[in-house]
């Protein structure tokens, strides 16, 4: 970010509401067992409280411990958090990305913050208020999605890890075959 003179004061009130924010930490796994490294993510609770609740329940339930990343297209973004189909304890790759939660979806909270590298947005169908537990984090700017999805947080370390992630077939849509996960997600101060 970028702050000039006059905004300075603002600049820094904002980096100190960041740096106390609550951090969504992503230990990711690749399917062979081995580390890639921890993608740390920090949640947009003033832009979207009713979607950041429902990710810090989901979090707090174990939920998302296991979830793999299910569709991850290069360039583009990696998606998770299917809690019904997506654990890789009875991972179900043909329904993976069409599963949620057992909490009823979310009505959508839309703002301005741009789908840039890093940026965390809410996985949805076509109805606009239907998130309920999946996300996708962005690897690379895609300006048709601004103002289309609930942004829920912003990668503040761990956008190598991100672009890292096994990538699925561009010939199904980034569908992942032996998919990375998400070993543990955790909440932090």
């Amino acid at each position: 970010m970028v702050c000039r003179v006059g905004v300075m004061i603002a600049c820094l009130m904002m980096w100190s509401s960041i740096s106390m924010a609550e951090k969504l930490l992503l230990t990711i796994e690749s399917a062979e067992g081995k580390t890639r490294g921890v993608i740390t993510i920090v949640l947009q609770s003033t832009q979207a409280p009713n979607h950041v609740a429902r990710i810090k329940q989901l979090v707090e339930e174990g939920l998302y411990n296991g979830v793999a990343f299910h569709r991850v297209i290069k360039g583009f973004m990696a998606q998770t958090g299917d809690v019904e189909f997506g654990n890789i304890k009875n991972f179900q790759g043909d329904k993976a990305g069409t599963g949620s939660s057992s909490y009823d979806d979310l009505k959508a909270e839309f703002s301005e913050i741009p789908f840039t590298p890093g940026v965390v947005g809410m996985a949805r169908s076509r109805y606009i208020h239907s998130a309920n537990s999946q996300f996708f984090i962005m690897a690379e700017t895609q300006s048709g999605l601004n103002g289309q999805y609930t942004v829920i947080g912003m990668v503040s370390e761990g956008l190598d890890i991100v672009r890292s992630i096994k990538n699925g077939s561009k010939a199904q849509n980034g569908k992942v075959s032996r998919p990375d996960i998400i070993k543990t997600a955790v909440i932090v101060q």
